[in-house]
C-alpha cells in the first residue's frame, strides 16, 4: 500500500490536496509540520501536513512532496482544531486560516532561479541589447535571480525579457525555496584562551604598553568580567572603554581577543520588576470572589465595571493564579494602541514572563514570539495581543482575557478569515477546558444578552477606584449656541471656559472628533462642484498639513485644488471638520499651551502610539485631539476634561448598530476624565441634546440603553436576537454586479423567503472602482445555522458555475458586525 498526505497550502482550496510519501517520510511527519510541495505548473509552496492515510486521491495523479522543513511540528493538534471552526464557522478555506495565523517568514516562497542552457549554443546576434544583458551576466555568474536580473537591466518588468530567453532555448528556469526567517546574532568577546594564565597575561599588558587604547580595552573588559558574570557584548565593552569599534577589531584581528555569536530574541524585556502587592479595595475584592464563584458553573464570565473601577488589577491577579498552576494566559486587546501602556504595567509586575504579538511586529519578531509560545518558555506565559494573537501555538492555556469586548476591531473585514476574536476565543478556550473572561464598561448587546439569558456568568463593579464619582456629563445645544453668536470656530463658549478653567489649573484635556483630516468636502461657493475620488464614491478629505486633498478608502492623493474643477472659480470653501482643524483652532485659542493630535496619520510608525502616549503621561501635552483610538481603555491620571466635538456625526449613521457604538464611544470618552482623585468633567456638544442616546449617556444608564435596544431588535428582527449573513458582490462592471446581485438573491428567497433583505448599494457604493451590492440573510433562533450555511454554499457553488459571474468576486460574512 502506498502512503499519502493530505496538506494546507496557504491559497483558498476548498479541499486538502494530497500527496505521494515514502515509507521513510511517514515513519518521520507529523500533523502540523511544513513541507515544500510542487503546486499548478511550477510554484513550489510550503504546505502544511493536514493527516496521513493510505488512501490515493481518485479526480488526481498524486505528486511527491519536494521536501520536508521541519524536525518538529510548528503547529499543534490543538491550534488545527481551532483553525477548522473558524474555517467551518466562518465561511472561509483552511488555508486563509494558516496564512492569517502563520507568521510570514514561515510561509516560505519559492524563488525563480534564472541559469544558462548549457546544451544550447546561442549567437549573440539573435539576441535584443536587454536579453544579451542578461545572457552575458550569466557567463560570469552561474545563476541569477529575479531580483538581480531587475537591478542588471534596471528595470521594474524584466518577465517578458525573461520569458523571450526561455523560448530562445538560451535559459532555464528553476524554483528554489529560500528561508525568510533570519536569527539575530549578537556580538560577544572574551580574552583568547591562550592569554589566561596570569604569566601570559602580564606578558600582554607590558606588551600593550605602547598601544594605550588597546590596553584600556583589554582592562576594561576585566573590569566588565568581574561586574558581572555574564558575556560580554561588544558594544558593552566598547562603551565602557570609550574606544571605536576598530580598535576591539584590532584585537580580534591580533587574536588577543575572541569572537563569538549568540542568538538572541529581538524583542526582550531589560527593566526591574516592581515586586511591591497592589491591594485591592473591597469591591474589587468582591468582583474577585464573585468571577471565581461563576468560573466554577460557567466558562465564559462578562465583567461589567465602569471606567477606572481598576479590572486591570482584576486581571493581574487572576494571572496571578493560572502562573501559579503553570498555565498560559491570552490577554486579548482591541487595537495596538493599547498593548503600549498595558505591557509596560504588567512587564513592571510578572517581568520576562510576557510576550506581546501583533501586526506591528517585523516577521521576524514573530516568528521568535511563535516559538516560544509553542515551546512554552518562561518568557512567554502571558501572551498580550490583538486579534491575531488568538492564532497561536498555545500548548496549556488555562485562561482568556478579552479587555474592551465591545470593539468592533475585535471583528476582522479583510482578508478571510473574517472572524470575531471574542467568539473564537471562547472556542479556543473550550478545546483547552480554560476559562474566558470578557471585560468592559459598555458590553456589547450580545454579550449582555448571553449573561442575562444565563449562558454567560455576570459580574458588575459600579464602583471607581478610589471612590471618585462618575464624570459630571453636560450637554451643549450647539443650534442653541449658534443662534445667540456664542462660538468661536467649533468651540462653544462653555467648552471654552471649561478648557480654559482646567488647564489654569494644570489640568490635560481631551477632544474628541472621530474624522481625521482637515475637513471631508471642498465645495466650490458659486457652483457648488466637490472634488470626488476618481476610483470611489466619496468626497476627497483636505489633510492640511500636507496641503492634500485624500481618499480614506482607496489610498488616492491629489495636490489641494486652487480653482473648481468645474467652473475655474477659486471660490472654494471646506465642508465640515476633522482632527486636524480642530487641533488648529485650539492653537489659535490656546497659544500658550500644547497640543498634539492622535489619528492615524500622527501614529503610522511603529513606535508612534508610544511617543505621544508617552508624552501626554509625562504632561509634555496639554490638550490632546484625536479619533476613536482615544476611547479605547487608556488610562491617563491628569485628564480633568473632555470635549466630544459633535455627537450627532455618530449617532446619525445608517447602521443598526449606530445607537448601541454611540453609547459605548461616548461612555468610553468620557470614562478618561477624572481617574485619580478629582472628579472629572465632559462637556457633549450636539445639534440635539434631547435624543435618547445622548440622555442615557449623561446618566451613565447602560441598563436603560440596553433594554431599549434590545426591543427594536426584537422587533426589527437584528442581533442578538437574529443572526446575520452578509454576503456582499464585487465587480467594476456596475451592470454585471446588478445582475448577480439580482441572480444571487432570488436563489437565497427561494429557500429564505422574507429574511432575504437587499440586494442594495451600500452608502459608499464605489470603492477601489469596483462597485458593491450587499445581500443580509436574518437568520431565526430556531433556525439551524450549520443547514443554513450549507444552503448558502450550495447557492454560491451554483453562481460560480454560471459563465457571466464568474468573475465577479463573492464575500461572505458570517456575523457581520
Amino acid at each position: 500500500m502506498l502512503d499519502f498526505i493530505d496538506v494546507i497550502l496557504p491559497i483558498p482550496l476548498q479541499k486538502a490536496f494530497t500527496y505521494h510519501i515514502t515509507k521513510a517520510e511517514v515513519d518521520f511527519l507529523e500533523p502540523g509540520m511544513r513541507v515544500a510541495v510542487p503546486f499548478g505548473k511550477s510554484k513550489i509552496y510550503t504546505a502544511l501536513v493536514y493527516n496521513i492515510h493510505k488512501n490515493p486521491p481518485t479526480a488526481y495523479e498524486a505528486k511527491t512532496i519536494h521536501q520536508i522543513l521541519d524536525e518538529a511540528p510548528i503547529v499543534t493538534k490543538n491550534q488545527l482544531k481551532h483553525w477548522e471552526w473558524i474555517s467551518k464557522y466562518y465561511m472561509c478555506s483552511l488555508g486563509e486560516v494558516m496564512r492569517a495565523a502563520m507568521p510570514n517568514a514561515f510561509i516560505l516562497e519559492s524563488e525563480t532561479i534564472i541559469s544558462k542552457n548549457e546544451s544550447v549554443v546561442i549567437n549573440d546576434s539573435e539576441l535584443k541589447d536587454d536579453e544579451f544583458l542578461i545572457y552575458e551576466a550569466l557567463h560570469h555568474q552561474s545563476s541569477l535571480k529575479i531580483g538581480d536580473v531587475i537591478s542588471i537591466l534596471d528595470k521594474k518588468r524584466v518577465l517578458p525579457i525573461i520569458n523571450a530567453l526561455v523560448e530562445k532555448g538560451a535559459v532555464v528556469l528553476q524554483e528554489e525555496i529560500y528561508q525568510k526567517y533570519i536569527p539575530k546574532l549578537v556580538r560577544y568577546v572574551r580574552l583568547h584562551s591562550s592569554y589566561k594564565s596570569e604569566g601570559k597575561l602580564q606578558e600582554l599588558l607590558e606588551d600593550l604598553n605602547r598601544a594605550k587604547k588597546q590596553r584600556e580595552v583589554v582592562l576594561s573588559l576585566f573590569q566588565l568580567e568581574v561586574q558581572s558574570k555574564k558575556p560580554i557584548k561588544v558594544s558593552d565593552l566598547s562603551a565602557q572603554s570609550g574606544a571605536s569599534s576598530a580598535i576591539v577589531k584590532a584585537l580580534i584581528d591580533k587574536e588577543i581577543l575572541e569572537e563569538y555569536h549568540i542568538q538572541t530574541d529581538r524583542v526582550s524585556f531589560d527593566g526591574e520588576t516592581d515586586s511591591e502587592e497592589k491591594t485591592l479595595n473591597e469591591f474589587q475584592e468582591k468582583a474577585i470572589n464573585e468571577i471565581k464563584t461563576s468560573f466554577e458553573e460557567k466558562p465564559v464570565v462578562l465583567l461589567h465595571g465602569v471606567t477606572s473601577s481598576g479590572k486591570t488589577e482584576i486581571y493581574i491577579k487572576l494571572i496571578e493564579e493560572q502562573l501559579e498552576l503553570n498555565k498560559q494566559v491570552l490577554y486579548l486587546l482591541p487595537e495596538i494602541a493599547l498593548t503600549t501602556q498595558l505591557v509596560s504595567r504588567l512587564q513592571n509586575h510578572f517581568g520576562e514572563k510576557v510576550a506581546v504579538f501583533h501586526s506591528r511586529y517585523s516577521s521576524n519578531e514573530r516568528v521568535e514570539a511563535w516559538n516560544n509560545i509553542l515551546h512554552k518558555e518562561e518568557k512567554a506565559q502571558i501572551i498580550i495581543g490583538a486579534r491575531s494573537a488568538l492564532l497561536l501555538p498555545f500548548s496549556d492555556l488555562g485562561l482568556i482575557l478579552v479587555d474592551e469586548e465591545h470593539e468592533q476591531s475585535f471583528k476582522q473585514f479583510d482578508p478571510a478569515p473574517r472572524y470575531h476574536a471574542r467568539d473564537a476565543a471562547i472556542v479556543l478556550a473550550h478545546i483547552f477546558k480554560a476559562k474566558t473572561l470578557l471585560g468592559t464598561a459598555t458590553p456589547s448587546l450580545e454579550s449582555y444578552y448571553n449573561a442575562s439569558q444565563g449562558k454567560y456568568g455576570l459580574v458588575e463593579l459600579n464602583q471607581r477606584y478610589n471612590n471618585v464619582l462618575m464624570p459630571e456629563i453636560e450637554l451643549v445645544d450647539l443650534a442653541d449656541k449658534y443662534k445667540r453668536k456664542r462660538m468661536k470656530g467649533h468651540f462653544s463658549d462653555r467648552l471654552i471656559e471649561e478648557m480654559t478653567e482646567a488647564l489654569e489649573a494644570g489640568f490635560q484635556i481631551i477632544l474628541f472628533q472621530n474624522r481625521r483630516g482637515f475637513s471631508p468636502i471642498i465645495e466650490c461657493t458659486t457652483c457648488g462642484h466637490s472634488p470626488q475620488c476618481p476610483n470611489c464614491d466619496v468626497s476627497l478629505t483636505y489633510h492640511q498639513y500636507r496641503d492634500q486633498l485624500r481618499c480614506h478608502y482607496c489610498g488616492y492623493n491629489s495636490a489641494m485644488l486652487k480653482s473648481c474643477q468645474a467652473c475655474g472659480n477659486t471660490t472654494l470653501d471646506t465642508k465640515g471638520f476633522g482632527t486636524e482643524q480642530i487641533e488648529e483652532e485650539v492653537k489659535t485659542l490656546f497659544p500658550d499651551y500644547k497640543t498634539a493630535r492622535m489619528d492615524l496619520d500622527t501614529t503610522r510608525g511603529k513606535y508612534g502610539f508610544e511617543r505621544l502616549i508617552t508624552k501626554f503621561e509625562q504632561k509634555e501635552i496639554d490638550i490632546l485631539v484625536g479619533t476613536q483610538m482615544l476611547t479605547k481603555g487608556l488610562d491617563f491620571r491628569h485628564v480633568k476634561l473632555v470635549g466630544i466635538m459633535n455627537a450627532d456625526n455618530l449617532l446619525n449613521f445608517p447602521d443598526f448598530r449606530a445607537h448601541e457604538r454611540s453609547y459605548q464611544l461616548m461612555a468610553q470618552v468620557s470614562g478618561r476624565a477624572g481617574r485619580t482623585d478629582l472628579r472629572g468633567k465632559v462637556l457633549i456638544q450636539t445639534y440635539n441634546p434631547h435624543h435618547n442616546i445622548l440622555q442615557q449617556v449623561s446618566t451613565n444608564s447602560y441598563y436603560e440603553m440596553y433594554k431599549e435596544q434590545l426591543n427594536e431588535r426584537h422587533n426589527y428582527k437584528y442581533p442578538p436576537v437574529f443572526r446575520l449573513i452578509k454576503i456582499t458582490l464585487k465587480h467594476k462592471d456596475y451592470n454585471r454586479v446588478n445582475l448577480a446581485a439580482d441572480w444571487y438573491a432570488k436563489s437565497l428567497r427561494q429557500l429564505f423567503k422574507a429574511n432575504v433583505l437587499g440586494p442594495e448599494f451600500p452608502p459608499v457604493s464605489r470603492i477601489r472602482n469596483q462597485f458593491h451590492k450587499n445581500i443580509l440573510i436574518k437568520i431565526p433562533p430556531g433556525q439551524a445555522l450549520g443547514k443554513t450555511k450549507e444552503a448558502i454554499l450550495k447557492v454560491d457553488n451554483s453562481f460560480n458555475a454560471v459563465k457571466d459571474f464568474r468573475s465577479v468576486r463573492v464575500i461572505i460574512n458570517v456575523d457581520n458586525q
